[in-house]
């Protein structure tokens, strides 16, 4: 588990934090997983901006978590890495 798993965990144990978490968590979810797939790619933001056809500026901003991506930007960003967009119900 990593250090900031384990600071969540902690802080999942405040009622008011759990309730703003569960708000809020699909969008951290989103940010976390295009930071990460960039990361593990070496990409920078303008690489993906130039394979996915997504302006840097948006990217940052998603990564910020300043706005939410559509389901097409969020296909185009997928395309961009090289990969398919799959939403599931779990």
């Amino acid at each position: 588990m990593s250090d900031i798993d384990e600071i969540l965990e902690e802080q999942l144990k405040n009622e008011d934090f759990a309730k703003a978490w569960e708000d809020t968590e699909l969008e951290y979810q989103i940010k976390r997983m295009l930071i990460s797939e960039r990361i593990n790619q070496k990409m920078t933001q303008k690489e993906l901006a130039e394979r996915s056809g997504v302006r840097q500026s948006n990217i940052s901003r998603i990564e910020k978590g300043i706005c939410t991506p559509t389901l097409v930007t969020l296909n185009e960003l997928a395309k961009g890495f090289g990969k398919k967009l799959k939403i599931e119900l779990v």
